[in-house]
């Protein structure tokens, strides 16, 4: 009997639980809350993800647009061209970066592109003769062109400032465009146009 009772008495709680809905939007409320905050602050990051990366396009556009418009540069020209890429890449300047401007001359015979000159910042210049991987629109014969190559890590903020290990993402973009002024850049005044 008192067994019996007392399991009517556990059953009448347990009814009055269920009914009972006063802590619900709280508990509610810590369940959500997380996951709100993860979602949050990963629109954040991603946004800049892709804001960052729209600069390194910039950066790797400009650099090639203002090579190929002179007839002939020097170092200096372009060490001045490398020295805009921390003021494009404003407000994301914190990694070093990375970027490649090179002269490219296509065979007319074969259609094999290769480097006639090249100059780097915080990287290895491509070397003389080495041949290099264009898209097949581009390939004309007899033509030369500039190439400019830009990559930056990105490593996301939020994740930095919390203690967890955050991965680096390389962004990085490659550019070509035709000399301008002339049928090709001469470089340090060289005799680096066939």
């Amino acid at each position: 009997m008192a067994t019996q009772k007392f399991a009517m008495s556990g059953h009448r709680l347990l009814a009055r639980f269920r009914r009972d809905a006063r802590g619900l939007a709280a508990v509610e409320f810590a369940i959500i809350l997380p996951l709100m905050i993860v979602i949050f602050f990963g629109t954040i990051e991603v946004s800049t993800g892709v804001a960052v990366d729209r600069k390194v396009t910039v950066l790797t556009r400009t650099l090639s647009d203002l090579i190929s418009q002179a007839p002939s540069i020097t170092s200096t020209d372009l060490a001045n061209a490398f020295a805009m890429g921390p003021a494009i890449m404003t407000p994301y300047s914190g990694s070093p970066i990375r970027a490649i401007i090179s002269q490219i001359y296509i065979d007319p015979n074969t259609l094999v592109a290769t480097v006639k000159w090249s100059s780097g910042s915080n990287a290895t210049a491509r070397g003389y003769n080495s041949v290099v991987s264009i898209p097949t629109g581009l390939a004309i014969g007899g033509t030369y062109l500039i190439m400019s190559e830009v990559s930056y890590n990105f490593t996301p903020v939020v994740g930095y400032q919390l203690g967890a290990a955050v991965p680096t993402f390389t962004l990085s973009d490659q550019t070509f465009t035709r000399p301008r002024q002339s049928s090709c850049v001469v470089y340090q005044n060289a005799a680096n146009c066939t």
